[in-house]
């Protein structure tokens, strides 16, 4: 990979593979025009051969944390789950007290939203959630101060419910069956159906999509249910990983990203970045392009991940201190 420029690097992986989301050829124009952020191929090589020197471990579902009955009802709680998975950084950061010791952001979510459930099964029905009130959800998800962004969050909970119960007869079921065991079909099925997925921006008057939230759900069925019943997608592959703020941190580690000296002093002092800005969407575009290239390199030394496999085992990595690691970015979003 290290003879090749980057822009016949990205367009060789793209002639390789599926992108019917038209996530990769979109996030590649801005990889190629970026100013603030860079992506080195040779770096991911150098550390894909690193990580083929041990098994590179897939995490499995955490039902620890998780509600699952194997029903409709954990459909619809994947819908909760991620229509509220997103900003989770503050000071002092969110934290609620769990049966086994207390947990932050996602899992935080993940357990607070279980034991509301196990509390009230009837919080799953559409038509609860359609009409949930801001004081439900605050204390839903109660912890040591309140999450970021209530309110939006509350406007996610009730959107998705007046959805389901107005075009998919109350059923999140019935929307993933829609979708024929097309992962990348139920991604865009849910972005364009409920407003809150539709993850999409504009980099130099070109639209730009990531569909972070609207991937991560179809993968995350896919996680609850082991590939079977409500979570077999026939095309996991044509997925990307899912654009966030804790992989480029970690990529950053590691060298794959390489920010400005501008853009890495704004990081690094936790300023937050404009939405939409082009700092952002840069940083964004070279994560899943920095998942890509490191994909592709361990593919060639015989370890065969999908995008979304790639994207857990970098999300497991990067909760744990790493050497080198710096500050995630910072932008207040309902995306992610």
């Amino acid at each position: 990979m290290a003879t090749f420029s980057l822009s016949k690097t990205l367009a060789t992986i793209l002639e390789s593979r599926a992108d019917p989301l038209h996530v990769l050829s979109t996030t590649s124009e801005v990889v190629k025009r970026a100013s603030f952020v860079k992506v080195n191929p040779v770096r991911a090589q150098t550390v894909a051969q690193v990580l083929a020197l041990r098994p590179v471990p897939v995490p499995a579902w955490n039902y620890q944390h998780h509600f699952f009955d194997d029903s409709e009802r954990t459909v619809t709680y994947i819908f909760l789950l991620d229509a509220l998975n997103f900003s989770f950084w503050g000071e002092p950061k969110w934290r609620v007290h769990h049966i086994r010791g207390d947990v932050d952001g996602y899992w935080a979510l993940a357990a607070s939203l279980k034991r509301a459930v196990q509390r009230d099964p009837t919080l799953l029905d559409a038509d609860v959630l359609a009409n949930l009130q801001p004081r439900e959800l605050a204390h839903i998800l109660r912890g040591n101060v309140e999450i970021p962004m209530l309110i939006e969050r509350w406007r996610n909970v009730q959107e998705l419910g007046r959805v389901l119960r107005d075009h998919f007869g109350g059923s999140a079921a019935r929307l993933v069956e829609q979708a024929n065991g097309d992962a990348a079909a139920l991604a865009r099925l849910v972005a364009d159906n409920i407003s809150s997925f539709a993850d999409t921006t504009v980099y130099n008057n070109q639209q730009v999509n990531f569909f972070k939230r609207a991937q991560i759900l179809a993968g995350d069925l896919y996680g609850s249910f082991g590939g079977k019943r409500w979570g077999a997608f026939k095309n996991l592959q044509d997925l990307t990983a899912f654009a966030d703020y804790k992989l480029p941190q970690i990529l950053r580690a590691w060298g794959i990203l390489q920010y400005s000296d501008a853009l890495a002093r704004r990081v690094d002092s936790k300023k937050p970045l404009a939405k939409d800005g082009p700092e952002e969407i840069e940083i964004r575009a070279a994560m899943l392009w920095g998942v890509e290239l490191l994909r592709h390199a361990l593919s060639a030394l015989g370890h065969e991940l999908n995008s979304v496999q790639s994207d857990w085992f970098l999300w497991e990595s990067s909760q744990t201190e790493i050497q080198g690691m710096k500050p995630y970015h910072r932008v207040r979003t309902i995306y992610y």
